[in-house]
């Protein structure tokens, strides 16, 4: 009998529970977002906790960059089935190249489910410098060798940018980034501008870019709204670096930019409303007034009468004036090609989140899940 009870005893404990958060989330689509939501940061605390563990002992065992992949598979096993979400991948092949620089778009803390999907081993991720000092998370990206950039200070950003080139080299480790930054859901399928820190990492280290696409989810998960689904998930060829020079990584960014917002689209919903358009610059959509006729151009009657006009005075000599020195300070130029393409303004917009500063050139790529 005592058997049977602590049989029983356990199945009725979890097995209430889980009946009331069942018709919890089926009485409204409201309710069913923050059930659901709960699960999933519950999961995600939970493989947090387990990840602390398995920092530890794989970095004993040696084995310290493929700390990621284990609880990132960890994480996707346990979550995909507890929300229903499964992620099917194409070209996953191309994950498999090390030293590279691996960019993903960033649409909201969903995105941890594909990147429990697909992070490969051997690869860490960039984070912000206040996550170090999170419990369990913290401890967990310092053993897994993630590389902290402290976002307030360019210089350091640089520096922590310049040592993780060297590091991915000599170890042939690959390093994750979020290029926008930020997050950039929203119901239409577009990306925010780049930040450049993850191609300035690329062609320092002389590595090449692995970008992935995960489709546009809002149809899945946004504010109120948690459903169950599939999601699909692309990774392109890998983008060679080999030759190109801080010069160049402005239109690399740009380029990369393009090709995953392309794809994107391939990916995801057709039925989606497209991108709102540009606001019209109101200068530009102004009519231009007709200039000034000149007097001698003004149709004049035959039979009227001369108009008198004051005579013209004659210009002054203007004096010569010495060049004044050249400032210390240049400001810096333009090249030509740059200031009238289309693509650079695109860049001087900045992102919705505000214009790009030199302090974005470190990015924060891993934030917290809001």
């Amino acid at each position: 009998m005592s058997i049977l009870a602590l049989l029983v005893k356990p199945i009725v404990y979890l097995g209430v529970p889980a009946y009331l958060i069942h018709r919890l989330s089926a009485s409204s689509p409201k309710a069913q977002y923050y059930v659901r939501l709960t699960l999933y940061l519950s999961t995600l605390g939970l493989c947090s906790a387990w990840g602390a563990v398995v920092s530890i002992a794989m970095s004993l065992a040696g084995r310290r960059f493929d700390v990621n992949w284990v609880v990132a598979r960890s994480f996707y096993a346990l979550a995909s089935r507890v929300m229903d979400i499964k992620i099917e991948v194409e070209g996953e092949e191309h994950l498999a190249t090390w030293p590279s620089v691996l960019v993903g778009n960033h649409q909201s803390m969903l995105d941890i489910l594909y990147l429990g999907k697909i992070f490969p081993k051997r690869a860490s991720i960039m984070a912000k410098k206040e996550l170090q000092w999170t419990p369990l998370l913290g401890q967990f990206l310092t053993a897994s060798g993630a590389v902290f950039v402290d976002r307030g200070n360019n210089a350091k950003a640089v520096r922590s940018l310049a040592a993780a080139g060297e590091t991915m080299r000599e170890r042939s480790t690959a390093l994750w980034l979020f290029p926008e930054g930020t997050r950039s859901q929203r119901p239409y399928h577009d990306m925010l501008p780049f930040k450049k820190g993850a191609f300035h990492l690329a062609v320092q280290a002389g590595v090449p870019i692995v970008p992935v696409i995960c489709q546009n989810y809002w149809h899945l998960y946004r504010k109120d709204v948690f459903e169950s689904g599939v999601l699909r998930l692309k990774v392109l060829p890998p983008v060679p670096t080999t030759g190109l020079t801080n010069s160049d990584v402005g239109a690399l960014a740009i380029r990369v930019h393009d090709m995953m917002v392309d794809t994107l689209r391939e990916i995801s919903d057709p039925n989606a409303p497209p991108p709102p358009a540009p606001a019209p610059d109101t200068k530009a959509s102004l009519p231009a007034s007709p200039p000034a006729p000149a007097p001698e151009d003004v149709d004049v009657p035959v039979d009227a009468p001369a108009i008198p006009r004051p005579p013209t005075p004659e210009p002054e000599p203007v004096q010569e004036q010495e060049p004044e020195p050249e400032s210390r300070t240049e400001s810096p130029t333009t090249p030509p090609s740059e200031s009238f393409s289309e693509e650079s303004l695109r860049r001087r917009e900045g992102s919705e989140n505000g214009a790009e500063t030199e302090e974005d050139e470190g990015m924060v790529l891993v934030g917290r899940p809001r």
